[in-house]
């Protein structure tokens, strides 16, 4: 079984949502992709979220988990991702980390469990491409979501 995850920007066009779609079924139907670790901060990532909800109704074998950077307060992280705290994962060890770098520790912790990483860059600057760079350089699979032309579509090849 594979892994995958994703990284992406706070700001993620809604009609990126069927070409991530495609993109999933293809990685669980072709990939044997089976567990999804998904982050809970940016728009891409609630779209991801959102995805994976609905495509563990078609596929009962594929399972997601909302990796968190710190402990959530009550309630806080069901309400703002609509979902239940069964998928809630907080990685052994983030709660001895300094809170100004959790969510490092976190997206390296994401990336080390995953063999595919799907991104959402459209600009080199900033964490999301940041982490792709780093995915990239861990010898992981990265495909880049609709990408403008100054960006490559494949950070990695597949």
């Amino acid at each position: 079984m594979s892994t995958c995850t994703f990284l992406g920007h706070r700001q993620c066009p809604p009609d990126l949502r069927p070409q991530l779609r495609r993109v999933l079924m293809d990685f669980i139907e072709e990939h044997g992709v089976r567990t999804f670790y998904v982050g809970n901060q940016g728009g891409f990532e609630r779209m991801a979220c959102s995805v994976l909800r609905e495509l563990c109704l078609e596929y009962p074998s594929v399972t997601y988990g909302v990796v968190l950077a710190h402990l959530p307060i009550h309630g806080q992280e069901t309400r703002e991702n609509a979902m239940d705290d069964s998928h809630l994962i907080l990685p052994d060890g983030i709660d001895t980390i300094p809170k100004q770098f959790t969510m490092d520790w976190r997206n390296r912790w994401m990336l080390k469990q995953s063999d595919y990483v799907v991104t959402y860059v459209t600009h080199p600057c900033g964490h999301a491409a940041r982490y792709a760079a780093l995915a990239k350089q861990m010898g992981k699979r990265v495909l880049n979501l609709d990408p403008p032309r100054s960006v490559s579509p494949y950070i990695g090849r597949l």
